[in-house]
């Protein structure tokens, strides 16, 4: 009879720890802020919500309308208002969130940033690439397809972002052993794909000698491969080289079309599943030692596009 008793109280004990765990998951709403409305984004929201939802909690997923910074600013002090229980961020400007990121989090609200940090904030951890390792990888790409020589250019998205300022980083500091290679032209395109369709016109029309393009944001592929599908430009294609990040279906099929050498291809949805994984450890205190997590780059290329995985 002791036995019994003492299975049943064990039992009920489990229940109540399960219950409130359970309530807690319940209590719980992620949300997450990407840069801009962007397809790339459009697979971090597929990671998050899977695991939001495998993990039981609430999960917001607030888009804002443009790239600059006083917009990710009032979304992040809305979230604030609602009383939100960790916020995701890409961040379009590093500097213009510090103040808003230190808000949420004198208020309790576990913030961490993904895909694009904002170094400075007080955020508890940053996920994604760590991009100028990747502007390194990129860089000795070009050099190694240009044969060491050439003048090549930067077609990157918004000029303050500091996830594509540290892939630029990293390109030049790979391109310092190849001083007859030399970067004749950085072009911010705003992440809109008619402006960098625009600049990448405007650039082979300045630089008939031009030997490599870099796209340094998701729309520096799709933009090349659609300038280089032009009459105008049609003697181009093979000549110039191209290396892009992201696997958008433009960009892959720009790799398949033979405008684009290789793709720097990031990990979006493990980017935003590992956000609100950390954010939900964070918030129920398991989440041990905190520290940022690299999910790294896969050089895809003819050979291996239909091979690779994310």
């Amino acid at each position: 009879m002791k036995t019994l008793i003492k299975t049943a109280r064990a039992a009920m004990v489990t229940m109540a720890l399960t219950a409130g765990t359970a309530a807690l998951a319940q209590d719980i709403t992620i949300a997450v802020v990407p840069k801009v409305a962007v397809p790339f984004f459009d697979d971090c929201n597929t990671g998050a919500q899977e695991a939001a939802d495998r993990l039981g909690v609430g999960y917001q997923w607030v888009v804002p309308q443009n790239t600059q910074g006083a917009t990710q600013v009032k979304i992040m002090e809305d979230l604030i208002a609602r009383n939100v229980t960790g916020i995701a961020i890409s961040v379009n400007e590093p500097k213009s969130v510090e103040g808003v990121i230190k808000q949420a989090m004198d208020a309790g609200i576990k913030v961490v940033t993904f895909d694009s940090d904002s170094a400075n904030s007080g955020r508890s951890m940053y996920i994604g690439t760590i991009n100028t390792e990747a502007g390194v990888t990129m860089g000795n790409s070009m050099a190694e397809a240009l044969g060491g020589k050439g003048k090549v250019a930067i077609v990157t998205g918004q000029l303050g972002a500091s996830n594509l300022n540290e892939r630029i980083d990293g390109v030049k500091k790979a391109l310092e052993a190849y001083p007859e290679i030399e970067i004749v032209a950085v072009e911010g395109t705003e992440d809109d794909l008619a402006k960098a369709v625009s600049v990448t016109e405007a650039l082979l029309r300045a630089n008939p000698d031009l030997a490599g393009i870099f796209g340094m944001s998701q729309v520096g592929g799709p933009a090349v491969a659609k300038v280089l599908a032009q009459k105008e430009f049609a003697d181009r294609k093979g000549a110039l080289k191209v290396f892009a990040f992201d696997d958008l279906p433009d960009t892959v099929q720009g790799v398949k079309d033979g405008f684009i050498d290789g793709i720097m291809v990031q990990r979006p949805v493990t980017m935003g599943r590992l956000a609100v994984e950390s954010l939900v450890a964070q918030i129920k205190g398991e989440a041990g030692e905190v520290k940022d997590i690299d999910t790294g780059v896969t050089v895809v290329n003819a050979g291996n596009l239909d091979s690779y995985t994310k």
